[in-house]
């Protein structure tokens, strides 16, 4: 699967992939006349099609079925706090493959890595790229949304608009196999860093509407917990019947 332009997807039975993606498939991948590939816009567009030429320039490739894939619901969110080194490629990676719609990264108190400046830039910037790859490589029409970091009053104020808001705590007694799930709007699971969420953090996002729960008897890695969480949600849904 590559990313097309939305319009080119649309305005012709033959679409030119050029630019860095096209290169890409060309050169690096390697893909030559006669093959098939999938091109997206990322946004629910999806054009079955058969390479037709090949250079280093990018594909010509000849549509033959157009598919619109409809949103999923319900759409899953998972506010990742953000962890140190890689773990945070690592955890995007893996939440997109599995099928999370959105991404937050959180600031949250006991964060050991900020997000200021520059560095905070560049580290968004590789999460989004990190999104965009995994994306493709699990042939999602969708891909996911990864946001700008926000801080707990506004995670708060996100909890509150949610079809269901949960908190992955390991001290909370209900399970989260156990809630009762809607079938739309937005379920967003909030995942704490390395030290844990904070005390006031949780009140004021029980305050906003989110309950705790546990994932299982074991504690995750933050950048594991957020995948294994949506898993389990998923697997609960029509999305995953």
């Amino acid at each position: 699967m590559f990313l097309a332009d939305a319009a080119a997807l649309r305005a012709s039975d033959v679409v030119v992939l050029d630019g860095d993606e096209g290169r890409h498939a060309a050169v690096v991948r390697r893909i030559t006349p006669g093959e098939t590939v999938e091109l997206t816009d990322g946004a629910g567009q999806l054009a079955r099609c058969v390479v037709v030429a090949a250079s280093k320039q990018g594909l010509t490739c000849e549509v033959r079925e157009r598919v619109d894939v409809p949103e999923p619901r319900p759409r899953v969110v998972v506010a990742q706090a953000i962890p140190k080194g890689d773990r945070g490629e690592t955890a995007v990676e893996t939440l997109t493959e599995v099928g999370v719609d959105e991404i937050l990264p959180w600031s949250a108190q006991r964060c050991m890595v900020r997000w200021t400046g520059e560095r905070g830039d560049k580290a968004l910037r590789r999460w989004r790229s990190t999104a965009r790859e995994a994306g493709k490589q699990a042939r999602r029409a969708w891909l996911p949304v990864v946001g700008d970091a926000v801080p707990t009053a506004a995670l708060a104020s996100r909890a509150g608009t949610a079809a269901l808001a949960v908190v992955l705590h390991e001290e909370a007694t209900e399970p989260l196999g156990a809630l009762d799930l809607p079938a739309d709007g937005d379920i967003v699971l909030v995942v704490g860093p390395e030290g844990g969420v904070a005390p006031d953090e949780l009140a004021q996002l029980s305050a906003a509407g989110a309950v705790a729960a546990r994932l299982g008897p074991t504690v995750l890695r933050t950048s594991t917990a957020g995948t294994v969480a949506a898993g389990v949600v998923l697997a609960r849904t029509a999305r995953w019947a």
